[in-house]
């Protein structure tokens, strides 16, 4: 098989067909002998990237006296987070100690 490299500036060679020939030819003028048959073939691996999953802790999360619409529990952690536009409220979440329910705060 011919190389795949251009022996005098060292940069990939590219098929072409050359006075009905198939040859390797370079940017810089080179151009291989006949080629044949040869087949130029990619093989593209795609990774797999590893996923840490991390149980999640509620308690670095904030508590408030607020009753679970679930369970009635008096008892819940709270966070914001804006999900409109910059110029608009945050919205207020809610999540029950006991049962772990979570809900909007519409106050």
């Amino acid at each position: 098989m011919a190389t795949m490299f251009c022996p005098k500036c060292g940069s990939l060679l590219k098929p072409r067909t050359d006075k009905k020939k198939k040859v390797l030819a370079c940017s810089c003028g080179y151009v291989s002998k006949d080629v044949g048959s040869a087949e130029i073939k990619e093989k593209i691996t795609k990774e797999e990237k590893k996923v840490n999953v991390v149980k999640e802790d509620d308690t670095s999360l904030p508590e408030t006296e607020a009753k679970c619409p679930e369970c009635g529990f008096e008892k819940a952690y709270f966070w914001t987070q804006q999900m409109r536009a910059g110029d608009e409220a945050e919205t207020k979440f809610m999540k029950c100690k006991k049962c772990k329910h979570t809900w909007r705060d519409s106050n």
